[in-house]
């Protein structure tokens, strides 16, 4: 089995939701996750060939992969199984897949559509307990209480609104989050000078931008390793290589969004009445731009676009 995780939050802590769950039975998994610059969101038939190679007969994509009916069907073709674990809006025809859970399906009755990934994930895996007691398998069930701070942190740094089951994933697993039962998260804490994580604003402006910073600007694999690992020493080392990719994201960042106001900022002196800003330059990261143009759209109050080109950046 293998698991296919996107490079954000939510996809981190959805993969390690899933790797420590398969872990308690001693399943090995592969992990599979998309490099932001040269692959792209979300799966690719390229990606499920080469999990393939590797020995894979069952993958699970996690946050993303209702969408990729190129990809899911390369699976299809191949002979590999693929369950779809994901939250994202979807329209038209279903993809194929052995299995879609998402409640964003069209005809998902749930009414849960904004659980993050991470909320999708918890739930299918409670679902997989409640099937293996109808089964009266004997083997001892894991406790998923114990990973509700997992739960909690994909959902608040994928700012899925905190109502309903998500306010209960939150609460409680903030409360986990303090306990520092996860090796990664008290790690990060401890790298990131946060204390002990127990609040929502630790959680999003603590943890959430240096477990991102692997996905943006270095190794996207970092922060899924980093909520899976049990061992200290490792956790130590991702979240001090994490930490130190952040500090690198805010200097690009910064640089960006300097040049880009100043762009922007004579394109408005020159016709203030612009419905949209466009504005590109050299160099510009693809994994911090989009950052920058949510702030530029609040400061100028009309949509930003922001192009980056140059050697490496596609």
């Amino acid at each position: 089995m293998a698991v296919f995780a996107d490079y954000d939050v939510d996809g981190a802590t959805s993969s390690a939701l899933l790797t420590r769950y398969l872990r308690h039975f001693d399943c090995p998994i592969d992990l599979y996750v998309p490099d932001r610059l040269t692959e792209g969101y979300g799966p690719s038939p390229d990606a499920f060939a080469a999990l393939k190679a590797r020995g894979a007969d069952l993958i699970l994509t996690v946050d993303c992969g209702a969408a990729a009916r190129d990809a899911l069907e390369s699976a299809r073709d191949i002979g590999v199984d693929v369950i779809v674990l994901d939250h994202h809006l979807m329209s038209g025809e279903l993809p194929p897949a052995r299995a879609l859970v998402n409640p964003n399906r069209p005809d998902c009755p749930s009414g849960e559509g904004h659980l993050a990934a991470a909320g999708v994930v918890f739930v299918f895996l409670a679902a997989l307990n409640g099937e293996a007691r109808r089964r009266e398998i004997e083997t001892p069930l894991p406790d998923l209480l114990q990973w509700l701070d997992l739960c909690a942190l994909g959902t608040l740094c994928d700012m899925s609104p905190l109502r309903g089951v998500n306010r209960a994933f939150v609460r409680q697993g903030l409360k986990i989050m303090a306990s520092g039962q996860n090796p990664g998260i008290r790690a990060l804490a401890d790298v990131a000078g946060i204390g002990v994580p127990d609040t929502v604003t630790d959680a999003t402006f603590g943890l959430g931008p240096r477990l991102n910073a692997g996905g943006r600007v270095g190794d996207p694999w970092l922060a899924a390793k980093l909520m899976a690992t049990d061992d200290r020493s490792e956790a130590i080392a991702l979240a001090e290589q994490l930490h130190h990719l952040n500090q690198q994201r805010r200097e690009v960042e910064l640089a960006i969004t300097e040049e880009a106001r100043l762009a922007c900022e004579a394109l408005m002196e020159a016709d203030g009445s612009r419905p949209v800003l466009v504005v590109g330059g050299e160099g510009w990261h693809p994994g911090i731009i989009g950052i920058v143009a949510g702030r530029l759209k609040d400061q100028f109050q009309r949509p930003v676009v922001l192009v980056g080109w140059g050697e490496g950046l596609g």
